[in-house]
């Protein structure tokens, strides 16, 4: 394809060369004429003058016709085809028949044809699913002169905009351009079109071809219904041109001319946009572009490029992407920290395991009354505590042990709201309204209490001269994708849980923060900032969602969606009748496998006292060996979940095979996914959370044996 820099009145679609020195001639002949007339006035007389007049006129008009002019139709041109390809759009012209007869480097790839083919027309370029209906949309109100602007999924997260403009020679622009999308309708979310992806261009003019006269029709349109803001300014930032894209994003629907493009812009950017148009209009070729910032949640990107006493500005309003990239930088940084939580609480529950089991033999030896007992409690009850933190740590990193059953929320809220009542103060109201026929839940019902508990609770501080605080429930059906703070809501039926209060409200800066761990507005030494971490990790590993909406001094109100449960409210697993409890006080033998020895010492001791015969295991290739070897009747298996090397899950399936019906108790400082794996899959595999203490360890163990089939004799 032709650089425009190339481009000269041949392809304006007029003659040049013969037809040129024709005009010439005629000139020198009308010059020649008028001379003889000028030496011989009384021979030339009316008719010489005639034909003078004539031939002046001719020679006139045909060099008017015919001389080259690379005005003001080329730079039109010239601007929009670079600013299409700085901005990695991509646009085509076809003609009546949908024939391309123009497009530039961006369409050729997007359409997959090298400069050598005929590119193929957008119908067949972008042919698909999702795409197919959009076209034929397009190009149906193209052909009837209306101009029409879509957009479908190409891949997931991104989106292209496609526009038709009709052209006054019956001729179509058609304008690609790609957009990261943030909320995308259902119907255009099918499997992305077969085409190649667009990729960024260099920084340099589109190549365009615009034979015959299509430029003096098409140049005018491009320019004007470009999807991206393009203008023209001088050396001081006076608009000299520019198109309707550029007008409408600073919300003007008059012509931009005589402006200075300083004054559209926050004061603070002022100095920057006016250096970025004087180092262009010196020549200077600046390939990175401005960020400009337009109030709370409008950004624009502005590209400039040297231009004959000025400079070609390019304005991209970039509001969507940024929010997204806001959004998953978030997202990520959330992310970050919940594994950062897990690991940490997963060496933390270890440390307490230990402490609070052997604060717990102490206290044994050290009744009430004993000079010692103060002390002892005061680190057992401070290590308790510290086990409640770890344990909301957990809930925000999504590692918590999720016991899930089909839950009727309208039932679980009217009986949690008479405990609700009791934490709230005089002279605030606790309202319930539940929706009617709502859809059951699939979720742990304890921990979704435990979030509706610290929403409560933070209403609660949020009101501190009284107020309401409302609970609503209600099916909600989402037709489209919806962005709810960091995340991205998909289409479907959820149940609603609205939990408002008519408080203080959240201030603006600490929107981003609020369910971020150990953040809070409250004073020193009344609060950890893990309320609604907590909420956050619950909801999120529950597969629900949840946002915020505040307004200082108006109140805030906290929605969650939990997706609605497809299988029967109330229906359980068939399980066989369950066997009688069994007394196995001092007679059964469990094999403990735990990799900290400190966790391990504890627990044998505990379950020594309580008169059963332990064998002790460092990892799990050792309990593997035991078991193997069958010197033992093993009862139970108690194995820890993390381990170097072969860990619990493993270990189990590897035991499994040789004792099917061995019973297990899984211990861990937080639910790993390979646990949970496990956990769905076999109905004797039980779990113990550390950390624990002597009576947890000694009643975990007491329900599974008594409840496990009985030693076979012999």
């Amino acid at each position: 394809m032709q650089d425009p820099r190339t481009l000269s009145s041949s392809t304006l679609g007029v003659s040049t060369g013969a037809w040129r020195w024709a005009a010439l001639g005629f000139g020198l002949l009308a010059l020649a004429t008028a001379i003889v007339a000028l030496i011989y006035p009384d021979k030339a007389g009316f008719a010489g003058y005639a034909l003078l007049g004539g031939i002046g006129a001719v020679a006139a008009l045909l060099l008017y016709a015919v001389w080259p002019r690379d005005g003001f139709r080329i730079l039109e041109a010239k601007r929009v085809a670079e600013a299409a390809a700085r901005a990695n759009v991509a646009w085509a012209i076809t003609a009546t028949d949908g024939a391309v007869v123009d497009c530039n480097p961006v369409y050729r790839l997007m359409a997959g044809t090298r400069e050598d083919e005929s590119p193929i027309p957008p119908e067949l370029a972008l042919a698909g699913e999702p795409s197919s209906a959009v076209l034929y949309r397009l190009a149906r109100d193209a052909a009837e002169g209306k101009a029409r602007e879509e957009s479908f999924q190409v891949m997931p997260g991104l989106e292209l905009v496609a526009a038709v403009r009709p052209l006054k020679d019956q001729q179509t622009v058609w304008w690609f351009t790609p957009r990261l999308s943030a909320s995308v309708s259902p119907i255009h979310a099918a499997q992305p079109a077969p085409m190649a992806p667009l990729a960024p261009q260099p920084a340099v003019a589109a190549a365009m071809v615009a034979p015959d006269a299509r430029v003096h029709q098409a140049a005018g349109a491009l320019f004007q219904d470009a999807p991206i803001g393009v203008a023209f300014a001088d050396a001081n930032g006076v608009i000299r041109e520019a198109n309707a894209a550029f007008a409408r994003f600073f919300g003007l629907s008059g012509a931009l001319t005589g402006q200075n493009v300083t004054q559209l812009v926050e004061a603070g950017e002022r100095n920057q946009v006016q250096d970025l148009i004087a180092r262009s209009a010196k020549g200077e070729s600046i390939g990175h572009p401005l960020d400009l910032r337009f109030g709370e949640n409008r950004m624009a990107e502005m590209f400039a490029s040297p231009m004959a006493e000025g400079a070609l500005l390019y304005l991209m309003d970039v509001s969507e992407q940024k929010q997204l990239e806001l959004k998953f930088a978030q997202s990520q940084k959330m992310q970050a920290v919940g594994q950062l939580a897990g690991g940490v609480a997963h060496d933390f529950n270890n440390l307490l395991t230990v402490i609070i089991g052997n604060c717990e033999f102490l206290l044994m030896r050290h009744p009430a009354g004993d000079p010692s007992f103060k002390e002892i409690n005061e680190v057992h009850q401070n290590a308790l505590r510290a086990a409640t933190l770890v344990g909301q740590l957990l809930a925000f990193s999504r590692k918590q042990t999720m016991q899930p059953k089909v839950l009727a929320l309208g039932d679980m809220l009217s009986e949690l709201t008479q405990m609700l009542r009791r934490l709230l103060r005089e002279g605030i109201a606790l309202k319930l309204d539940n929706g009617a026929d709502l859809w059951p839940v699939h979720a742990d019902e304890a921990q979704i209490s435990n979030a509706i508990i610290n929403l409560v609770v933070n209403a609660r501080d949020a009101m501190p001269t009284g107020g309401v605080v409302t609970i609503l429930t209600g099916n909600e059906t989402s037709t489209h994708t919806v962005s709810l703070g960091t995340a991205i809501m998909p289409p479907g039926e959820y149940v609603k849980i609205e939990v408002s209060d008519t408080g203080t409200g959240i201030a603006e800066e600490h929107k981003g923060k609020i369910f971020d761990p150990f953040f809070t507005t409250k004073p020193v030494g009344q609060g950890t900032g893990l309320g609604l971490a907590t909420v956050y990790g619950i909801v999120k590993q529950s597969g629900g969602f949840i946002t915020m909406d505040t307004q200082v001094g108006h109140g805030t109100s906290f929605k969650i969606y939990l997706p609605r449960y497809r299988g029967e409210a109330g229906a359980q697993p068939a399980d066989t009748a369950p066997l009688p409890p069994r007394d196995v006080t001092g007679q059964d033998t469990i094999l403990l496998v735990e990799d900290e020895e400190a966790v391990r010492s504890f627990a044998a001791r505990a379950l020594r006292l309580r008169g059963y015969h332990v064998l002790e295991a460092s990892g799990g290739e050792e309990a593997l060996e035991i078991v193997t070897k069958g010197a033992h009747e093993i009862d139970l298996l108690i194995t820890d979940v993390v381990m170097p090397n072969m860990d619990g899950p493993t270990l189990v399936r590897h035991v499994k095979e040789l004792k099917p019906e061995l019973a297990i108790i899984f211990m861990s400082g937080y639910a790993e996914e390979a646990f949970r794996r496990n956990e769905e899959n076999a109905s004797d595999l039980h779990f113990l959370p550390k950390p624990f203490g002597l009576k947890q360890l000694a009643a975990k163990v007491k329900e599974v044996l008594s409840h496990a089939p009985a030693r076979k004799a012999g």
